[in-house]
């Protein structure tokens, strides 16, 4: 089986984070595949990973990264597929704004479609929906979730109404 994202970090300092990515992918039965590489440190694998990675069937490529944060919009440069930065609040980060703008503030005809701090559950999200829109089994497991999202929505709303204010009116 190919992968169909590919999970990338800067470091493994990163997995606390990006291993919300996998479980979600997990979750929803998504082949895909984690791996560290750095930007700085590993640059020939960086270029030798993004030049290939969509012959190997790669659809999204999910990059990691605190600090500068640059492996996402490094991949960006180099690879024809999508890629979702996710910026992590690292040890050697500026509350995160270092790495949120580094993978923001991308130049033109270099996209790196950009998630919160921290954000890699919904980097996966992202990656399943860009999938959905050519694999209809994909798009039937995503509108499930999304269906699923709005019941939590509805229940919590039924709770809601149980809680008791003194001035509370409807």
């Amino acid at each position: 089986m190919q992968p169909k994202v590919s999970i990338i970090m800067g470091s493994t300092s990163d997995l606390k984070i990006m291993s919300e990515a996998a479980k979600f992918l997990d979750e929803m039965n998504i082949p895909f595949e984690i791996n560290a590489l750095s930007a700085h440190r590993t640059p020939d694998l960086v270029l030798d990973f993004a030049k290939k990675a969509h012959t190997r069937g790669v659809k999204v490529i999910i990059a990691g990264a605190g600090g500068a944060a640059h492996l996402p919009g490094v991949i960006a440069a180099l690879t024809p597929l999508p890629v979702v930065g996710v910026p992590v609040k690292s040890s050697n980060s500026i509350d995160g704004w270092d790495s949120i703008l580094s993978i923001l503030q991308m130049p033109s005809g270099i996209p790196v479609a950009t998630v919160a701090l921290d954000g890699a559950k919904n980097a996966a999200i992202l990656a399943m929906q860009i999938i959905a829109t050519g694999e209809p089994e994909v798009h039937e497991k995503m509108m499930k979730f999304k269906s699923e999202l709005a019941d939590k929505i509805a229940q919590a709303n039924k709770e809601l109404a149980e809680v008791k204010f003194r001035n509370r009116v409807g």
